[in-house]
């Protein structure tokens, strides 16, 4: 290899493969979810914000609007928002979240 050619490569760190949504409580559900995309979340489930921002309506107890208080199970998980679809299970928000809120 001359001083030109570099040799790169792109880490990735996988998800925790121990953490699952069943034991958790549903932590990232109390985190504040703004709407940037349109995935058919229903109107009732949102909120807009002071900037006129749309974001997922969270109840008086903190937690997502959509999240069934007795399974604990999102009831729109088909037409969840575009955040939502990406907090990876047993990633590293996900483990912050949890031991936040342990």
């Amino acid at each position: 290899m001359n001083e030109k050619e570099f040799m790169t490569f792109e880490a990735t760190t996988l998800p925790d493969a121990g953490v699952t949504c069943v034991d958790c409580e549903a932590c990232c559900c109390r985190l504040e979810v703004m709407l940037i995309t349109c995935t058919g979340v229903p109107d009732r489930f949102i909120d807009i914000d002071m900037w006129g921002g749309r974001k997922m309506a969270r109840l008086e107890d903190g937690w997502c609007s959509a999240l069934d208080r007795n399974t604990m199970i999102c009831t729109i998980y088909e037409k969840r928002p575009w955040i939502c679809r990406e907090f990876a299970m047993g990633g590293y928000e996900c483990i912050s979240e949890r031991a936040a809120n342990r």
